[in-house]
């Protein structure tokens, strides 16, 4: 699920203009995964655009307003989320914390870090979704520990159908600010690609492992 047409638009054209998104569909990006793409997003790369950096604040906290009004507290995936849960948190006036990728070895072995009270409602900051397992991990340990996952705001998705199903499946619903398929009509529409790039990147949305579109 995408934000409104407004929003989703802007923050893409916001994305774009600060070169967070990167386009090479003639020599692709390789995911830890092994799948090869003809984007990348760096939402990182937001934090240092403090204009971008509010727009997509201030989108989060009309997310989870809109999406969430039941939300307790903010838990942000390590490490790209966190910064976006603790200023949705601080403009929210909700505590924060963030899920690590895994337990740490030494201390009091926390994987998730901040308070959290068993039965509390959750909402998960996360700033890109592909195929959705590493978010899902984020929620598994959050469901472990007692906490009440109302679902997770994402920046940006890729609307992959494998990420799609393993949502569904998990019962966990995710609201992006934006999405694939609007920040590449939008780049064509700012001329950051040509119309026939659209054709290449949505054949690489609609099928991964199908990699005809390299060099076409």
């Amino acid at each position: 699920m995408t934000a409104p047409m407004l929003i989703s638009q802007q923050i893409a054209k916001d994305l774009l203009r600060i070169r967070a998104v990167f386009f090479r569909p003639e020599e692709p990006f390789v995911w830890a995964s092994g799948i090869k793409s003809p984007v990348y997003c760096d939402n990182r790369l937001t934090l240092t655009a403090p204009e971008v950096r509010g727009n997509v604040e201030n989108a989060l906290v009309e997310t989870v307003r809109r999406e969430y009004p039941e939300a307790e507290v903010l838990m942000g995936t390590s490490t790209a989320g966190i910064a976006h849960a603790a200023i949705t948190g601080h403009l929210l006036g909700l505590p924060m914390g963030y899920v690590r990728s895994g337990q740490k070895d030494h201390g009091r072995q926390n994987q998730i870090e901040g308070r959290l009270e068993k039965g509390q409602k959750v909402v998960v900051i996360e700033d890109l979704i592909s195929t959705g397992g590493s978010v899902l991990e984020v929620v598994q340990a959050l469901r472990d520990a007692g906490a009440v996952v109302l679902g997770i705001a994402s920046i940006f998705t890729y609307g992959m159908q494998k990420g799609i199903d393993r949502l569904a499946a998990a019962g966990v619903k995710n609201v992006s600010l934006t999405d694939f398929d609007t920040i590449a009509r939008t780049a064509a529409e700012e001329g950051y690609i040509s119309r026939d790039d659209v054709a290449r990147l949505i054949a690489f949305r609609d099928d991964p492992s199908d990699e005809s579109w390299i060099g076409k």
